[in-house]
């Protein structure tokens, strides 16, 4: 994606060598901080983004959420039951790997909605293993998400678009892992979500950062999302197919 000014900017900007992209090394921002160059010579700033280029980008993503959500549900009830239970069995064998189960640890999962996988069967099997669950919420708009513990007796209510939410006496938690449900997803580790900006808030807000999984459906895979500096990648992403991404981080679990 490109536009005149951008590509004026680029002419204008004097000739420096680059980093290699951090999109698939694990690095928090999408682009290498010579980007900024070629918008700006004249004031370097990693963060900067040309907006018309970032327009473009804001187009595409909304048209792409609508095709893959459309696809998804398209989807069968025996397709999507088909691929949770997969994914359930994947996600178990990470935990179990790489956690020895999770027993002990705080997950995050989410409730499912818009015929995302639902992975709550093997949401109450972990509470009965062990683990400590918690679900997401809006509370405050434009701002981090909130997690509240979430067991299979819960009661739950209604919350920011309908989406049954823990109540609000619920204990806060902060999670030691975090499942994303994905619109889409690229090889390289990035999520299209749905548009708010609430997991990338999330993920740069915590500390220490969880592991964060990506959840979605093969059929969901693109080549691209056009990463921006907002967008963090995830450390892991699974589909009915498997493993489709691992983040390998020194000192990462």
């Amino acid at each position: 994606m490109t536009s005149p000014a951008r590509d004026k900017a680029r002419d204008k900007a004097p000739s420096r060598p680059c980093p290699e992209s951090g999109t698939g090394g694990g690095g928090r921002f999408a682009s290498p901080p010579c980007y900024a160059a070629e918008i700006a010579p004249d004031y370097f700033d990693p963060l900067a983004v040309d907006p018309e280029q970032a327009r473009d980008v804001a187009r595409w993503r909304k048209a792409e959420r609508t095709r893959l959500r459309a696809a998804r549900m398209a989807l069968t009830v025996a397709g999507r039951r088909s691929a949770g239970e997969a994914l359930a069995g994947h996600l178990r064998q990470v935990l179990k790997q790489r956690f020895g189960g999770a027993r002990g640890m705080v997950l995050a999962g989410y409730w499912p909605i818009n015929g995302e996988p639902d992975l709550r069967s093997l949401m109450a099997d972990l509470h009965e293993a062990g683990t400590t669950l918690a679900l997401p919420l809006v509370e405050t708009r434009a701002a981090p998400l909130i997690f509240r513990l979430w067991t299979p007796e819960t009661r739950m209510v209604r919350g920011d678009w309908n989406i049954p939410v823990p109540p609000p006496d619920a204990p806060a938690l902060t999670p030691d892992i975090v499942l994303a449900p994905l619109v889409g997803w690229s090889d390289d580790g990035y999520r299209l979500g749905y548009g708010g900006g609430y997991f990338d808030r999330t993920l740069a807000a915590l500390t220490p950062r969880p592991l964060a999984i990506g959840i979605g459906l093969e059929t969901a895979q693109l080549q691209t999302i056009f990463p921006q500096p907002h967008d963090i990648p995830l450390d892991l992403v699974l589909t009915e197919a498997g493993r489709r991404f691992e983040r390998r981080e020194e000192g990462r679990r």
